[in-house]
């Protein structure tokens, strides 16, 4: 298996990292348009509804959360750019007794780890498909 990924090609790592950044890009731009609209249109959807939810980003840098937040903070990276904009622009609950108290915080700390821990996924089926190795 180590061998396959050594054998994938620059555009297999690319269309991968493409779909890190903006989930279902990389089945886009491999002319896949039903699997790239549905998962990205998936990862996009859980990430807002998670956000709808009041659910707080976990952020890699803060270290006062223990190892359990670091971890969590690898969840939520994994939405890529929609990530990096929600910290920029304050999307995110503060973690704080108010927000914590709201009924759905947690449903939405969930949603938000799942939509990076899916596109992870859809990271990797878009590498797997441009290697060779999927339909």
């Amino acid at each position: 298996m180590a061998e396959d990924a050594t054998k994938a090609g620059g555009a297999a790592w690319m269309f991968g990292l493409l779909s890190w950044l903006v989930p279902g890009i990389g089945h886009l731009l491999q002319g896949r348009w039903r699997r790239g609209v549905l998962l990205g249109g998936c990862v996009i959807g859980l990430f807002a509804a998670g956000l709808l939810l009041g659910g707080h980003l976990f952020d890699l840098t803060d270290f006062s959360g223990g190892l359990l937040a670091q971890v969590f903070g690898l969840f939520d990276l994994g939405s890529g750019l929609l990530y990096g904009v929600a910290q920029m622009l304050g999307l995110s609950a503060a973690n704080t007794s108010e927000s914590a108290a709201r009924s759905t915080y947690e449903y939405g700390n969930t949603f938000l780890m799942i939509a990076g821990l899916v596109n992870y996924l859809v990271m990797l089926d878009a590498f797997d498909i441009s290697a060779g190795r999927k339909n």
